[in-house]
């Protein structure tokens, strides 16, 4: 855990001039340290980061400097593994070594609610954000919310005052690299495979993502799903509540369910029951019972839970309506950074055999056979763009016409040259985006724009 106090009066490292790392330095400044920010791209590479930072930060590009093992303790990039070389060489020479998470916290006075899981992380951060901030609008207070949803932990959450609510979401990354979180209530929506090029195998990623309540008090919540085997069984070893949700059960032990169009929710030994929000599939179900079950133990009512699932409209980036050219709709879905995700937007999309999928982007080392039933099933043809393209082509030949298209403007340009009135373009990549973009936020932005200039 990191102890500001205990540092006073010593310099600060942070490494990477990422969004997390320029933000973090920016804080520690503003709290009174001495910042060197070191990077090993060019200042060419990261100039826009650079622009944006405090004059009292020093910062080293292009490489490493002497200077870094001079300073008290080092903060580094999620994106970057304990096993670099520079971060070995500081431990080596025992500087401590934190996260962007560690330190934002440790100048927050916001309550914190912890949102991890392989998927749907977004969409529940979101949501709860808005569930919290209709029951502490009550109270004069109001949630922050921050992390992996891509606003940085720590240019949001030293902002909240006591009584404000701290919604962050944490990706593995991020949790790998942190003391466990001293969550008032936090939750795990699932667990796929992902991320096991970065972890190193499936049960470092597992271990990564149970720190989210490993650190909880008794009388704090974990909120899991049901349905997940690995949710059911990381649940015995939680030192707070565990509370479940289901999609496919009733009642029961269960804490909320989904039955007849509705969404029920017990508090106490009551039942109450609430419209879900308007989101195309059973994926959306599970995000709104659990953000709600975080929200009714944080101070939320019945009330709060209605009102805000009447008005929500999604996320950014997770299966958004992009429009529509001559008959055909485009759908944005660049969130989907693992085969898992994208198997969620053909649950929700597939029904009848009308989808164009465009597929690739940098490979993240697990199957694409997964898709196979799906794909078979809903999907016209496969487009592949990026460097995974080969690997995807290898393993989904024969289940579908499959077009290489390289580009996403070459598999826009040719699905809608190809599909039919009433067809779908579904960008839900499966890979990451680093390949041929700067992030998935990038890459749907500008799958968006494409498909306006369509």
């Amino acid at each position: 855990m990191f102890e500001p106090e205990e540092f006073k009066g010593g310099r600060a490292l942070v490494i990477g001039a990422g969004k997390s790392g320029a933000a973090c330095a920016n804080l520690l400044a503003s709290r009174g340290f001495d910042v060197l920010l070191t990077e090993q791209k060019k200042a060419s590479e990261v100039k826009d980061r650079l622009k944006g930072l405090s004059r009292k930060v020093k910062a080293e590009t292009g490489g490493h400097s002497k200077a870094v093992f001079g300073c008290a303790f080092a903060v580094k990039s999620p994106g970057l593994p304990r096993t670099a070389p520079l971060v070995k060489a500081l431990l080596q020479k025992n500087i401590p070594v934190f996260s962007e998470i560690d330190v934002s916290l440790a100048f927050s006075a916001g309550t914190l609610l912890a949102v991890t899981g392989t998927n749907g992380k977004t969409t529940t951060t979101v949501l709860l954000g808005e569930l919290m901030n209709a029951a502490l609008k009550r109270r004069g207070r109001r949630a922050i919310v921050c992390g992996n949803v891509g606003i940085p932990a720590a240019a949001a959450a030293p902002k909240a005052r006591r009584g404000d609510a701290v919604v962050m979401e944490l990706s593995s990354y991020q949790l790998e690299d942190s003391a466990p979180p001293k969550a008032a209530a936090s939750c795990l929506l699932n667990i796929t495979p992902d991320h096991i090029d970065h972890h190193g195998s499936m049960a470092a990623y597992v271990e990564a993502k149970a720190r989210v309540f490993t650190g909880q008090a008794p009388d704090a919540c974990c909120v899991f799903n049901y349905e997940d085997e690995y949710c059911r069984s990381l649940a015995k070893t939680c030192p707070s509540r565990a509370l479940f949700f289901s999609s496919a059960r009733r009642g029961g032990k269960l804490n909320a369910w989904a039955q007849d169009g509705k969404l029920f929710f017990r508090a106490g030994k009551a039942a109450f029951s609430v419209k879900p929000p308007a989101l195309p599939g059973a994926h959306n179900l599970e995000n709104a019972m659990c953000a709600g079950l975080m929200a009714l133990n944080c101070g939320a009512s019945r009330a709060d839970l209605a009102g805000v699932f009447a008005s929500f409209k999604g996320v950014e980036h997770r299966i958004e309506d992009a429009g529509s050219a001559r008959g055909v709709r485009f759908v944005n879905d660049s969130k989907a950074t693992n085969v898992d995700s994208t198997l969620v937007a053909l649950k929700a999309l597939g029904g009848r055999r009308n989808i164009w999928l465009i597929l690739g982007g940098l490979d993240k080392g697990n199957p694409y056979a997964p898709l196979l039933p799906f794909i078979r099933r809903d999907v016209k043809a496969v487009l592949t763009i990026g460097a995974a393209a080969p690997k995807i082509e290898a393993e989904l030949a024969g289940s579908c016409p499959v077009i290489t298209s390289l580009t996403m403007e070459n598999a826009c340009r040719n699905a809608l040259q190809l599909a039919e009135k009433g067809d779908i373009v579904l960008f839900s990549p499966a890979c990451a985006s680093f390949d041929q973009f700067k992030d998935f936020e990038d890459r749907g932005r500008k799958f968006k724009a494409l498909v306006k200039k369509l």
